[in-house]
């Protein structure tokens, strides 16, 4: 079943989708990849706030190439989740509630998933330029020293992912 879901996610509305079904994303979501979450966690576990609301959030794991000339962003195919998995439970602690990536999770992030009520989504890899299709705005919000990895907020409608892994744990890897 095709679901479309609006950013940020609400409980209601992550307690609503389920291992399997394919989601189109309408709202904001943020970029980050291996380097910006070890900033983000160093950031948590001082206390600071992040550079942008966590709550209700969906992180995109992608390291974008550049836009070419009129479009608003380069190619946009997911990278390998797993290495985010160090840092996913804290960032969903301080209220991230989705994630966007390829490839399975580890045991701590499903659980950390079921602990705070988050969602991993599954981008399909090779669809890079249909992913950003459904980008209509990018901006670096933070760490615009790492480039390609730099955070960015991104505007999107229609954003095609499927659930992999539900709030429940039940996981399409499984």
């Amino acid at each position: 079943m095709e679901k479309r879901i609006k950013t940020p996610l609400m409980p209601d509305v992550v307690s609503g989708l389920f291992a399997g079904d394919s989601v189109l994303i309408t709202g904001t979501i943020y970029t980050a990849r291996d380097a910006a979450h070890k900033r983000l966690a160093a950031l948590l576990e001082q206390g600071k706030e992040l550079p942008f609301d966590p709550e209700g959030a969906v992180i995109f794991y992608v390291g974008p190439s550049p836009a070419k000339p009129g479009a608003v962003i380069g190619s946009a195919g997911p990278t390998t989740s797993y290495r985010m998995d160090t840092y996913s439970p804290a960032l969903m602690a301080a209220g991230v509630r989705g994630m966007v990536g390829k490839g399975p999770r580890s045991h701590a992030v499903v659980e950390a998933m079921k602990q705070h009520g988050a969602v991993y989504f599954a981008a399909i890899g090779g669809a890079a330029v249909v992913i950003a299709q459904s980008i209509q705005k990018a901006e670096v919000i933070a760490y615009d020293d790492l480039g390609a990895e730099a955070i960015r907020r991104l505007e999107v409608k229609d954003f095609p992912c499927i659930v992999a892994i539900d709030a429940e744990g039940k996981s399409l890897y499984a």
